[in-house]
């Protein structure tokens, strides 16, 4: 059957911003129908022909969905240690209106908010450790939680996204994925104007939302920035995550990581 429905999947700080841009740019240059699909009933007002863009920022699609057979999906994960450093200190400064789970209270924090609670810890390490337990363990969790091996789907880390500087991969992808009315080229092009090594590689040319979200798109940055101590209690935590997500293939990785006394030398 000839695809239509183009979806992508992703997770929290592993390229939702990123993503959004590029499709909302498709949407806009192709004049293509955009939707956020969360539930099954929401599937009644996609576009009955031609392409349709469908987006899920948890990788949560309803199995409905995921069962059409003229449906595509782009899956995007990242580096769980990475997405920690990044989620960490994202959520120190993010705006309350754009992530619901910053404005919730719990008496277990004093009454504060997860972002009050964040930045009222005395240090980056217990602040690292709050994360790995609350937000982060969630975003762990929908990652290893995707049907990996779907037929119709394409599994990419954002890794390889983030160096696909002559938009090879992107272009694959959506070959393979031929969907009906889709104009191939002009999509790519879209992609590569709201990319860090393309269109928004000076950081002039960068939105405000952009800026707050990315403080650099390098891959491996727990390497330099996560601490050995952190490290340690990351990898009893979630060092079997890494590996089914092909991230590591033991645990040798943690002495890669220097002391936070070093760190901060």
């Amino acid at each position: 059957m000839t695809a239509r429905f183009i979806c992508i999947g992703t997770h929290h700080k592993t390229g939702t911003i990123w993503m959004r841009k590029v499709f909302r740019l498709i949407k806009d240059d192709q004049n293509i129908p955009f939707m956020q699909v969360y539930r099954a009933k929401k599937l009644a007002e996609a576009a009955a022909t031609g392409p349709q863009i469908i987006v899920n920022w948890s990788s949560t699609f309803p199995k409905e969905l995921m069962d059409l057979p003229h449906a595509r999906f782009l899956h995007i994960i990242r580096d769980p240690r990475d997405v920690l450093l990044s989620g960490m200190r994202y959520h120190l400064i993010a705006p309350l209106g754009n992530e619901k789970f910053l404005r919730q209270t719990k008496d277990e924090w004093g009454g504060k908010n997860y972002q009050d609670h964040l930045n009222a810890l005395p240090d980056d390490h217990t602040r690292l450790l709050f994360e790995m337990e609350h937000k982060h363990h969630d975003t762990v969790q929908e990652m290893l939680g995707w049907p990996y091996g779907h037929p119709r789907a394409v599994d990419v880390k954002y890794e390889e996204l983030i160096e696909d500087t002559d938009c090879a991969i992107f272009r694959g992808i959506l070959d393979g994925f031929a969907i009906e009315g889709l104009d191939i080229d002009r999509a790519v092009r879209s992609y590569w104007e709201q990319s860090l090594f393309g269109g928004l590689k000076k950081e002039d040319d960068r939105t405000d939302r952009v800026a707050l979200h990315v403080s650099s798109g390098a891959k491996a940055q727990w390497a330099s920035k996560l601490p050995r101590e952190v490290a340690e209690i990351y990898a009893q935590k979630y060092g079997n995550a890494l590996k089914a997500l092909g991230y590591a293939q033991d645990d040798s990785w943690v002495a890669q990581c220097k002391p936070a006394k070093d760190l901060a030398a």
